[in-house]
Formats: structure tokens, C-alpha cells, sequence
């Protein structure tokens, strides 16, 4: 099958695409990987109540390769790779190095707020708790890391409004962790069984790689440390997995990062294909947007409500399509005319916009919507999907469950 690159629009193997989509950005940084993991190590030393000293953590970051064997069965883990794996979270906890973020004065979703409430009309709006944008940056992540970037605001939204996710998100440091210590976390949960297609996928190795990620890594790393964390399929496609007795809603296992948003190079259409292709559209538009406003308007909050906003107690929505992600962070609703539809439009922050042109256009009240809003009438991908975080903290029984990473179908 042959697929085009997102990047150059080349034509290329759909088996080969990711390789050849990646080496656009290999402009060899072994050199700027050794030096993040020295920092780390620097970091790891300086701290006074190491015990075992700065040869402990280097063997920590070291992926065991009889360790990595263990941990691909589920009969449960040997002591040593428990020893093993025990050593590398309490390294990563202390070499781990904050992310990089604009503080923004007041909080974005106040900014936001304030946006909605001076607007004009009958439009009400559903908006996520506090949040903080996190950009890509060209001399980091531009063009690989918008996956990342999302799963440090979700993170950032679960350390503030969630205590419980705060106790246990990345060793209890009550920050964001930079890109290179989350693919650390991320190999962590591979090596605790999580999601094993995944990471066979990336051949369990993700650390330093510029490759996109997708919900289903966002799952399993919230999981790893007992999140409830969920994925939604929207998918208008024959071929996007099963399908319950009413045709609607069905349980689907996730499959790869970006596998079902390959851009596929098919035969041209006939004019009824096109039709039914914008009609499938239309409905797929109603069915996300229609959930998108159920979803944040089923945990209300009871404070910092106004008759224009209201503010939800559920977590921002990752938000994946072709060739991007961003983050969903609320929904606007215009009541529609004489019978006709409801009229929304999702309320978005995008890794690939400046922090600093968020915070001005919010600030002055101009030119916001351009960066924030996206109307129905721009979805026009045929599959999306979501993720997001339940509240509560996972039982043992129930962590076991959580190890396999699937999806709810919602078909349109």
C-alpha cells in the first residue's frame, strides 16, 4: 500500500512511511541526547540523600536487556527485574527536569473566560478547570513533538485540580516533566506491561527519538501510574475495529501511534462516493461535537460559574487526527434558529501556536478566536480520537485491566 508523507507529500511505502516522515528531523542528535543524560545525572548526583551514588543511577537508565525479557510476560516480574525497574523510577524521580513553560499571569482559562463572557449573542460555553499551554519549541520538538506536548497540559491539568493524580503522577515531584524524561516514563510503562503492542511497535525504545505518539501512548503512560485514563474512536471507516448490536458503539484495540491517520493514496472517486463521503462528514461533525458538549457538561462545578461559562470538573480532551494533535480544552454552543441544529465550535489549544500570542490576543481581547476557536464546519478528517482521564485511583485488580490499551467506537 502506498501512503504520501505528511511532510513532503512524496509518495512512499505505507510500511515505510513513519521511517521516512522521521528523517526529516535526524539531524544527528546523538550528541544533544548525551548531553540531556548527562545533565540528568549531574541533577541525580547533587541530590543529598542518594544512597547508592551516581553509578546507581547510570545502571537505572541502562535498559536491562534480561530485565526487558521479564517484563514481556505477564506471569508477573522476577525479584531482579523488580529490583531493576524499582531503581529506575527512583532515578527518574530524581533526575527528571522540569518542562519549560511561559507562565502566564491569571491562568489561560481565566484569560479564556473572560474572552466568552464579553462576547455578544446567546452562546454558552463549557470549559475545562486550569491548564497550562505548552508550546513546541524549533530547536527542541517543531514537527514531532505536538503528541508530547499535549500529555504535558493534560498533566499539568491533573497536578493542579486533581490531588489524588498529583500524589502519584511522576514520582509525587508535583511538576511537568520535560519531553526526554516523559519518554522515560513512558519506556517505564512498557517495562511494567503496558500496552505490549505499543511497545513493540517502537521496539521499546522511545527515549531521545523524535517520533510522534499518539492517544494511545498518552493512555498508557497516565495508566502506568494508575490513572484512569480513556480513548474514544470516532470513525466513520469500515475497517476501525468491532461493532456492539446496535451498530454504534463498540470496544476497539488500539493499534500504533498514528497507524489509522496514514494519509492513504486511494483511486479517484465518482461524484455519488464524494456525496456520501460529505454526508458521512456532516453526521461524523454532529456525532464528535455532540459528545464533546455531553462529555464537559456531565461534571459541572459548582464554583466560578456565570451565565455565559461554565466551568467542568472533567480533564481537557486530547485531540487526534491526521498529521496533528492538540488540545481540547472546551465548547461553545449557539442555540440554532427555528428548528435548525445546534451550532458548536470547539475551544482548542494548539501546541504549534506561541504561549506569548495566546496570552496577548486573550489579554486584549483581539484576534483570539482565530488561535482558539475551530468551527464544525473545519472537521473534515473521516477518524478522530480522544483521551482523556476519569477521576480516582486504580486498584490493583483493576491496574491489571488497564495494562491492555483500547478504545470506545463511536460510529458514524
Amino acid at each position: 500500500m502506498i501512503s504520501s508523507c505528511p511532510i513532503c507529500n512524496i509518495q512512499v511505502l505505507t510500511v515505510e512511511l513513519e521511517q521516512h516522515a522521521n528523517s526529516h528531523f535526524e539531524d544527528d542528535d546523538e550528541l544533544q541526547r548525551d548531553m540531556e543524560l548527562a545533565h540528568q545525572m549531574a541533577l541525580a548526583e547533587s541530590n543529598t540523600d542518594i544512597m547508592n551514588g551516581p553509578e546507581h543511577c547510570m545502571g537505572s537508565f541502562t535498559r536491562d536487556s534480561n530485565a526487558q525479557g521479564a517484563s514481556s510476560s505477564h506471569t508477573g516480574y522476577s525479584p531482579h527485574y523488580g529490583e531493576v525497574l524499582d531503581q529506575q523510577i527512583s532515578c527518574l524521580v530524581r533526575a527528571q527536569i522540569p518542562s519549560k513553560v511561559q507562565e502566564v499571569e491569571g491562568g489561560i482559562m481565566s484569560l479564556l473566560m473572560s474572552c466568552l463572557e464579553s462576547e455578544g449573542g446567546s452562546s454558552t460555553s463549557m470549559i475545562s478547570g486550569y491548564i497550562d499551554h505548552h508550546q513546541s519549541l524549533s530547536s527542541e520538538d517543531k514537527g514531532w513533538g505536538c503528541g508530547w506536548r499535549n500529555i504535558q497540559m493534560m498533566s499539568s491539568h491533573l497536578l493542579k485540580q486533581r490531588p489524588e493524580a498529583r500524589e502519584v503522577l511522576f514520582g509525587g515531584s508535583g511538576f511537568v516533566p520535560d519531553i526526554p524524561s516523559l519518554q522515560r516514563w513512558l519506556e517505564i510503562a512498557w517495562d511494567k506491561n503496558f500496552d505490549t503492542i505499543g511497545s513493540n511497535h517502537f521496539h521499546n525504545k522511545v527515549y531521545g527519538a523524535k517520533k510522534w505518539i499518539g492517544t494511545t501512548e498518552c493512555a498508557t503512560l497516565f495508566r502506568s501510574f494508575g490513572l484512569r485514563s480513556r480513548i474514544v474512536d470516532f470513525d466513520s471507516t469500515e475497517s476501525s475495529g468491532l461493532q456492539n448490536k446496535n451498530g454504534k458503539h463498540g470496544v476497539s484495540q488500539v493499534r500504533g501511534p498514528m497507524d489509522k491517520f496514514l494519509i492513504k493514496n486511494n483511486p479517484p472517486k465518482s461524484s455519488s462516493e464524494l456525496c456520501r463521503e460529505d454526508a458521512e462528514i456532516m453526521r461524523g461533525r454532529q456525532v464528535l461535537v455532540d459528545w464533546v458538549w455531553n462529555y464537559f457538561a456531565s461534571e459541572r462545578s459548582d464554583r466560578f460559574t456565570t451565565p455565559r461559562v461554565t466551568v467542568s470538573n472533567k480533564t481537557p480532551l486530547y485531540f487526534q487526527h491526521q498529521g496533528h494533535s492538540r488540545t481540547i480544552v472546551g465548547i461553545q454552543k449557539k442555540k440554532g434558529y427555528r428548528g435548525s441544529h445546534d451550532q458548536y465550535t470547539l475551544l482548542i489549544l494548539d501546541p504549534g501556536h506561541r504561549t506569548a500570542d495566546l496570552e496577548r490576543t486573550l489579554r486584549s481581547k483581539k484576534g483570539w478566536q482565530s488561535l482558539v476557536k475551530r468551527g464544525v464546519h473545519t472537521l473534515r478528517k473521516p477518524q478522530y480520537q480522544v483521551c482523556y482521564v476519569d477521576s480516582g485511583i486504580a486498584n490493583s485488580e483493576e491496574m491489571e485491566q488497564l495494562e491492555t490499551i483500547d478504545s470506545i467506537l463511536v460510529r458514524f
